[in-house]
């Protein structure tokens, strides 16, 4: 479910999901946003199928790990942000490996 609504939220409202797509990379971060909204919503639903949820799991796994450049970011941009902030964006560096962890797990059990 969590990957369904993040991925929804690209399409929905996709400017906070732009202001950390690091500057690096070339293009537009719109197309980044986009793309990454898709991934997260097809690999949801490789997950939601049993037939498939192995490759979701190992979907997700690479998806978390391709994110993870963003959030890294987003950690840069808050640093001088009120301090709820800056924890928010740093818990994110963390929560980014229990995910992969989780997905590893559901890729795992099938």
């Amino acid at each position: 479910m969590l990957l369904g609504a993040a991925g929804t939220m690209h399409a929905v409202r996709p400017e906070p999901f732009d202001s950390i797509v690091p500057r690096a990379l070339p293009g537009s971060p719109r197309a980044y946003t986009y793309a990454s909204g898709l991934a997260e919503v097809a690999t949801a639903a490789l997950i939601a199928v049993p037939r498939t949820r192995r490759l979701g799991g190992l979907a997700a796994a690479t998806l978390f790990v391709a994110v993870f450049p963003a959030n890294v970011q987003m950690a840069i941009d808050w640093r001088r942000k009120p301090p709820r902030m800056r924890a928010i964006a740093l818990g994110r560096l963390p929560l980014q490996g229990v995910l992969i962890a989780q997905a590893l797990r559901v890729a795992r059990r099938g």
